[in-house]
């Protein structure tokens, strides 16, 4: 009898253990098919929510081309899983939601317009890989340019892939630098970090590549609280100011752009943005030959590659209001999924050290265009190109900007190579 019961106490322990282990077979199969987790962190509603929802449409249409790959669907390589969190364009929000983030299980934060809102996350999440080095996150940078965040704000965590203010402003002084006629230009920005970093670096090379150019005023107002450009507006006229040097971006070029034609102002806009979100069809005929642009990429780049993936982007997203494509941010998906995979075999816990090891030697090219991760300072280098507002059809503007009927053609390219701007960062790593 005592056998007997001995015997069924083994057989039932051997059961349970058997069903102990296929639980952690099949929790690791769970674990190995979990996607990458992404969290968009961006101001999808408040003034600058017309940004925000362009740089998601971009991370939907990146994130869905990994995941259609064929390695993906058989499992051989990690999918991406893209979840939104809106900051208001608040710093506090983002703060909020980066917990939140890192709570819901996120590996890779996403942020870019705003570069105030890019340092207070990149010294928030310094400060979270340390203290909970078990959940360490990343910082995927794609529109906050403030050049101090690759420089003496750099950090191991933070991967940027927008050219900085300084590359910006170099590529546009190369427009300006052949504009004989021009003797007088408004400096307007807006009064944050990255606005004052505008500001300060066109007057730097103002001075070094035209120093005969006046600077016939100066202006900072407030991030995406003016509702009334006019004044500002009048100010510029005044000033007999011949063209405006803005980064402003958003709502805050549109409105500043759209006043400028009310009061009659006929020169010249250098802008950072220029090319997109409503400023086109807001100044019209009137900018013809006048709004210049500096981008990483824009659609009338003349090669078959370059048609392609904007033809792509627009059967994905075909409503007129949602064309605004950015090519860097396509690049950074590219990078991060490339960087996930090198960093381990699929489905394993992956060190987030090595995760950005890979990251910082990432090389990632789409549809023949592309660029590299510069590891001293985690500045993506790429070319840019600048473009000049015409109207669709006309020679070089295949492409419109959103409906408007107007388009850029471009005018400058510059190599990666060109582009290149020194650093000063000194990285700390772990």
């Amino acid at each position: 009898m005592l056998f007997i019961v001995v015997r069924r106490v083994l057989k039932n322990l051997l059961a349970v253990l058997f069903v102990g282990a296929l639980g952690i077979q099949i929790a690791g199969a769970q674990s190995a098919s979990e996607p990458v987790k992404l969290a968009l962190i961006e101001g999808l509603s408040g003034a600058n929510a017309n940004g925000g929802e362009a740089a998601y449409r971009n991370m939907v249409w990146a994130v869905e081309r990994v995941n259609a790959r064929p390695a993906v669907k058989s499992g051989s390589q990690s999918a991406l899983q893209l979840n939104r969190y809106d900051s208001k364009g608040q710093t506090d929000e983002a703060l909020s939601a980066l917990r939140a983030a890192i709570d819901d299980g996120a590996r890779f934060i996403l942020q870019g317009n705003s570069s105030a809102i890019a340092a207070a996350l990149i010294d928030a999440i310094n400060k979270h890989n340390e203290r909970d080095p078990a959940r360490r996150v990343i910082l995927l940078n794609y529109a906050a340019v403030d050049p101090a965040l690759t420089n003496e704000k750099c950090s191991f965590w933070h991967f940027r892939f927008d050219a900085h203010a300084e590359m910006r402003m170099a590529a546009l002084m190369e427009s300006i630098r052949d504009d004989k006629h021009l003797k007088s230009v408004y400096l307007i920005g807006q009064d944050y970090s990255f606005g004052q970093a505008v500001l300060k670096e066109a007057r730097k090379q103002l001075a070094v590549q035209r120093p005969d150019v006046q600077i016939a005023g100066e202006e900072l107002h407030p991030l995406g609280r003016v509702k009334d450009f006019l004044p500002y507006a009048n100010k510029i006229k005044a000033s007999g100011a011949q063209a405006v040097v803005t980064g402003n971006f958003s709502n805050d070029l549109t409105l500043l752009i759209k006043a400028a034609k009310d009061v009659g102002f006929e020169g010249k806009f250098y802008t950072f943005y220029g090319n997109a979100l409503g400023a086109p069809a807001a100044i019209g005929d009137a900018g013809i030959g006048k709004v210049v642009a500096v981008a990483d990429w824009m659609p009338n780049v003349q090669s078959a590659g370059s048609e392609a993936f904007y033809k792509s982007f627009r059967e994905r997203f075909p409503k007129p209001e949602d064309d605004y494509v950015h090519l860097r941010m396509h690049l950074m998906i590219e990078a991060l999924s490339q960087a996930w995979e090198a960093a381990g075999k699929p489905g394993s816990a992956k060190d987030m050290v090595a995760v950005a090891g890979q990251l910082e030697r990432a090389k990632v090219s789409l549809h023949g265009m592309g660029g590299s991760m510069r590891a001293s300072d985690h500045q993506f280098q790429q070319g840019l190109v600048v473009g000049v507002m015409e109207r669709a059809g006309s020679a070089g503007v295949k492409f419109d900007v959103e409906g408007s009927g107007y388009g850029f053609r471009v005018v400058k390219t510059l190599s990666a190579a060109s582009a290149e701007l020194p650093t000063t960062c000194k990285m700390a790593r772990p």
